[in-house]
């Protein structure tokens, strides 16, 4: 799996954020990040998590030690992204040409952002433009939602996501912590492939796919689906709210369209992650924030 390798950054919320961290982060965004349209809404924590989502593919490239100027992120309709290194210090023109004389490298860096409640994720792949745009990343927070909802009712109100195997492997019997965490893996993979796919999470079918982890199966529609890496793992994080710790844990997925043989990987240990994911938090992007335009 050396070609076109993967890098997944997770950035734990784990605590409040302050008008100034708000604004600061926004300014950002609003520069350096054309094509992201976020509400300047500083009390409501959703536009705070886009606006901390946005910052991770400049920290990303800051971290690659290309300045801003160098590079262009170019979008497609469907919403998926892929990032051009330049030759030019030029950047690219409102209308999204790249302008004359702007040489962009045969290698691109495709992306996808992801957040929910206190974690946001970029995940990027690294390759031939045309080969790194299908990547995805999705990520589902293990508990109910709203707290106080029965682990069965809240499973049952998937049911129409998941397929009659799927069902069954996370069948009441399993338990409670066994079959709620069953459930939110297979949520996290097929948003992960919704995603890298660029289509709609609110109107795609999700009972078209089909994860078997017993029998290391992937389907969709019924047939095997072929060439896609998906690689799982799970992130934990201690979250301040006011004036106590909280301890969350969320299912993540990364999917990729690489080609071959489609491979169904659980990571288990911080070893297997150390070396493709790294973890980071609200402190370390604020103090990273002015070099960011750079």
């Amino acid at each position: 799996m050396t070609d076109c390798p993967i890098l997944v950054w997770m950035l734990a919320m784990n605590r409040e954020y302050s008008q100034k961290e708000y604004d600061a982060c926004y300014s950002v965004v609003k520069t350096c990040v054309e094509h992201a349209t976020i509400a300047y809404e500083p009390a409501n924590p959703e536009t705070f998590r886009q606006l901390m989502a946005n910052l991770l593919p400049l920290l990303m490239m800051r971290h690659r030690r290309v300045p801003r100027s160098k590079w262009l992120d170019k979008g497609m309709q469907n919403g998926k992204h892929w990032i051009w290194e330049a030759t030019d210090s030029r950047r690219q023109t409102p209308e999204g040409i790249p302008p004359e004389g702007f040489m962009p490298s045969t290698i691109g860096i495709g992306y996808h952002l992801a957040y929910q409640r206190s974690l946001c994720g970029i995940a990027m792949v690294q390759g031939r433009q045309d080969k790194v745009v299908n990547i995805g990343l999705g990520m589902k927070f293990i508990g109910v939602e709203p707290n106080g909802v029965p682990v069965a009712a809240y499973i049952a109100s998937f049911a129409h996501k998941l397929t009659t195997i799927e069902r069954q492997n996370i069948a009441p019997e399993l338990g409670d912590e066994v079959a709620l965490r069953r459930l939110c893996t297979l949520l996290a993979l097929k948003a992960a492939y919704i995603n890298a796919i660029g289509e709609p999470l609110e109107t795609f079918d999700w009972a078209r796919l089909e994860f078997d982890a017993a029998g290391k199966a992937v389907r969709c529609d019924g047939k095997p689906l072929l060439g896609w890496d998906f690689r799982v793992w799970r992130a934990a994080l201690g979250v301040a709210h006011r004036y106590r710790m909280i301890d969350e844990h969320y299912q993540c997925v990364c999917a990729f369209l690489r080609g071959g043989e489609t491979t169904l990987v659980f990571h288990e240990t911080h070893m297997e992650l150390e070396s493709w994911v790294q973890f980071i938090d609200i402190d370390q992007m604020i103090k990273v924030l002015p070099q960011l335009t750079t």
